[in-house]
């Protein structure tokens, strides 16, 4: 941690030492050294400022989802970006304008409802905007690159200068993009849909993916959504649970009984705990398969990230 700094006047919002259990969708994870849920965008700029000035570390969450954040917690400055939301859906050309911290399912009822077509998929996924681009997220066979025209970032170092970077600048893979290598910060994102259907019709659709994913993994327990990335052409959690795995607990995290590429915090799991239950699935996996299993779950304060 860095020697004690005062919260300046300008920022009455920013707090030391808060628990970050409740910021993430698994329920875990220490204190921030400094933390802060800016309102505007704005307000988000001149936090990067002072964090700068201060010399502190800086990084920012949304939902929490697809994240695990260290016991320890998470020294210098951590952002929470969830209430910089807002949207602006032109239904004539397509064009999908939304702030960081808005809820990609939210966004994508807001297009069915418009007729435009692209986000279906987005519907059950539990995060937001910025972490929606950030990892190229993706569901029933639609992902963020496939509809992304451009994104509007921060360079913690240059706060000041906010720039834009098209979706080809991106480098996007399978659930990857140059923004996870990037120390910037997603203020925004614009998306190029297909204007022109039927309003029913696409909220019919992105309905019934809902459901499908409601229906079939353990929505009403702390998770992060799915752990590792599917190692194409097979899928992570036909191996997990080909092997008997489901079920499996080290403390109070568990491999979902309800589909083996979730991990649900039971009761009290800790990050450790969870952090411990993917490598002894890894290992497992490794061991019977020959395959590593790479995680998409981002972890935060573990030392080096992988």
């Amino acid at each position: 941690m860095s020697p004690m700094i005062a919260a300046p006047s300008c920022h009455p919002a920013l707090r030391q030492g808060v628990g970050l259990q409740p910021f993430t969708t698994w329920k875990v994870g220490g204190p921030a050294e400094w933390f802060a849920e800016p309102g505007e965008r704005e307000e988000l700029v001149s936090l990067a400022a002072w964090a700068q000035a201060q010399v502190l570390s800086l990084r920012c969450i949304g939902a929490g989802s697809n994240l695990l954040i260290a016991d320890s917690g998470l020294p210098g400055l951590t952002i929470c970006n969830r209430r910089l939301q807002g949207s602006r859906l032109d239904a004539a050309s397509g064009l999908v304008e939304a702030e960081a911290g808005e809820p990609i399912p939210t966004l994508a009822r807001k297009a069915a409802r418009l007729g435009l077509s692209g986000l279906e998929w987005a519907v059950g996924i539990p995060g937001t905007v910025g972490g929606a681009v950030v990892m190229n997220a993706g569901a029933q066979g639609g992902c963020a690159a496939e509809w992304l025209h451009s994104v509007r970032v921060l360079d913690p170092a240059n706060p000041a200068t906010p720039f834009e970077l098209e979706a080809r600048e991106l480098d996007f893979a399978y659930r990857h993009s140059r923004l996870q290598a990037e120390s910037w910060i997603v203020l925004a994102a614009t998306f190029q849909l297909e204007a022109g259907h039927d309003p029913a019709a696409i909220t019919s659709r992105t309905s019934a993916n809902l459901h499908c994913r409601t229906s079939t993994q353990p929505y009403q327990q702390p998770s992060c959504g799915s752990v590792f990335r599917n190692p194409e052409p097979q899928k992570a959690g036909q191996l997990i649970e080909a092997l008997g795995l489901k079920g499996l607990q080290i403390g109070d995290a568990q491999v979902s009984p309800i589909h083996a590429n979730f991990i649900v915090n039971i009761g009290q799991a800790s990050a450790s705990d969870i952090d411990a239950l993917i490598a002894e699935v890894q290992r497992r996996v490794l061991a019977s398969h020959g395959l590593t299993l790479h995680p998409e779950v981002k972890r935060l304060g573990f030392g080096p990230e992988h």
